[in-house]
């Protein structure tokens, strides 16, 4: 489900609970709305706003951390891909597979993750994809060094692609973590009910009205922020592939 649907689902139910509010104050009694029973309104009112507070709060924070981390990864991936890159062709023509199978692993992410597929690529087959950067290094543990320079440049190549091949572990590991529905649900449970109070101490004008859209939609979008960047490389606000452009430009250079 789209990050654009579960928001727009989320403002549906805020400015549906709103109205509902106003229509139920037309027709409580009125003693249902005296001074004390808006007192007691507004207390639960404040319980279950702070925790929905707090809670949006928290699940902004942690979005945003998902969304630098996963930044930050591409980027450091960017970069060892051209340190791999640079030590196997140091090491001689003996790696000239290993990068080319380099470089055919940096298109397919780029265009699982971004539709990205430069002209004249490659696919990769899916059994050989799944094991990400572990093809290349078993034919750096293949090779057999002939003098020091090349046993360090293989050391040094095969560090390199293990914090690769972690890096990828990690992502894929990862790559289904996003906001618990049960706890999307829940929230939004908590939101309609403050929505649905506020509609209920408020007349049914045009103005108290179309502040109630405003904030169901202003609601909403923090709701969006909060499940898009939950998922960095497909969402709306997503993780730019200009470091693994740059990084393909590179390669067998």
């Amino acid at each position: 489900m789209s990050s654009i649907f579960i928001g727009a689902i989320v403002f549906a139910c805020l400015f549906a609970a709103a109205l509902i509010g106003m229509l139920l104050r037309m027709r409580l009694p009125i003693h249902h709305l005296d001074a004390e029973s808006k007192e007691v309104i507004r207390l639960a009112t404040a319980v279950v706003g702070t925790l929905s507070a707090l809670a949006l709060g928290l699940l902004i924070a942690s979005a945003k951390n998902v969304y630098d981390s996963y930044e930050i990864e591409v980027r450091t991936s960017a970069a060892r891909i051209v340190l791999l890159d640079r030590v196997m062709d140091q090491y001689g023509p003996e790696t000239a597979q290993a990068r080319t199978r380099l470089r055919q692993l940096i298109e397919t992410r780029l265009n699982r993750g971004w539709g990205f597929s430069p002209a004249g690529s490659m696919v990769v087959d899916s059994i050989d994809e799944s094991a990400g950067i572990e093809p290349i290094q078993v034919v750096l543990r293949a090779l057999t060094p002939a003098n020091e320079p090349q046993r360090m440049l293989q050391a040094r190549a095969l560090e390199v692609s293990t914090q690769l091949a972690e890096a990828h572990w990690i992502l894929v590991e990862s790559n289904t973590e996003g906001l618990p529905t049960a706890f999307l649900v829940i929230l939004t449970c908590w939101l309609a009910w403050l929505f649905a109070t506020f509609g209920l101490q408020a007349p049914a004008n045009p103005t108290v009205i179309g502040v109630m859209l405003i904030c169901s939609l202003s609601v909403a979008a923090a709701v969006f922020l909060v499940v898009d960047m939950a998922h960095p490389y497909i969402g709306v606000i997503h993780v730019s592939d200009a470091p693994l452009r740059t990084a393909l430009m590179h390669i067998g250079k």
